[in-house]
């Protein structure tokens, strides 16, 4: 099961968030929805650091400094960061990969990126049930965001769904430690899951297991500020305390001792 409390490296510093399920019939199409709105003091900035999910997201947003957009975002290889200003309101949907094959030819192309996607009909959708405001609006943005993906995407493949079972081990099982564990599990060759992994994602399967086990990390170091390093590397199936501290600070630009007291801060 893929957790979605890891992503953000400081939660407490978030804007209003909110995490939805999807509705049923987008269920093999997104992982979750997330809507975060805030309300900036002028002058200041929300600095918002991510070690973002291996996957695309598919965002409709508005800001008070320019009009609602749809974007197509592509895998992060690296942390990265997001200034919030003034005030304004996004929903994203965390795509599983048999959404990925009927919105984008490459994914790969979209890594550390952001497109334009042109969905006039999602982003009007979108935008007025945001607009009309009421305890309901997230849920109804969420739904009109699930029935234009499901018309968009449709039933999708076979493979399709081999794919969402690829991404499901590599994001969300703690044993899947090499690309060959996930073959092994879908009784396919490690051939085939590197295919998946490229065509639906955009990265190698390694780069996914890479980030899954950073994010549980820093989780791990948020949620039990007194925990040994030298455990969590053990338990993630890292060699040792070095590599998990080679990894940290190769993707977040910080060391695990670092983070953990950031964080508590």
């Amino acid at each position: 099961m893929i957790d979605a409390r890891r992503g953000v490296l400081y939660p407490a510093r978030m804007p209003d968030f909110h995490r939805l399920p999807p509705p049923s019939a987008a269920l093999h199409l997104v992982a979750w929805f997330w809507i975060p709105e805030w309300d900036i003091e002028p002058g200041r900035t929300s600095r918002q650091h991510l070690v973002a999910y291996p996957a695309l997201n598919l965002v409709v947003e508005k800001t008070d400094s320019a009009a609602a957009r749809v974007q197509l975002v592509g895998a992060s290889t690296a942390a990265s960061h997001r200034d919030l200003q003034g005030t304004g309101w996004a929903v994203g949907a965390l795509l599983r990969p048999a959404s990925v094959a009927a919105l984008v030819e490459n994914p790969a192309a979209l890594c550390d990126s952001a497109v334009g996607f042109d969905a006039p009909e999602l982003l009007e959708g979108v935008s007025r049930a945001m607009a009309a405001g009421g305890d309901d609006r997230r849920a109804d943005a969420v739904a009109v965001f699930a029935r234009w993906l499901a018309r968009r995407v449709g039933e999708g493949t076979p493979t399709d769904a081999l794919a969402n079972e690829m991404s499901e081990l590599l994001m969300g099982d703690a044993t899947i430690l090499r690309p060959e564990d996930v073959a092994a599990r879908l009784h396919t060759s490690v051939r085939t899951v590197q295919r998946l992994a490229h065509r639906y994602v955009g990265l190698p399967p390694a780069a996914m297991i890479r980030r899954r086990r950073l994010q549980e990390a820093a989780q791990r170091l948020r949620d039990e500020p007194g925990v040994e390093l030298a455990l969590v590397a053990a338990e993630l199936g890292y060699a040792d305390h070095s590599h998990l501290s080679n990894d940290f600070r190769a993707v977040l630009g910080i060391t695990p001792r670092s983070y953990r007291s950031d964080a508590r801060a």
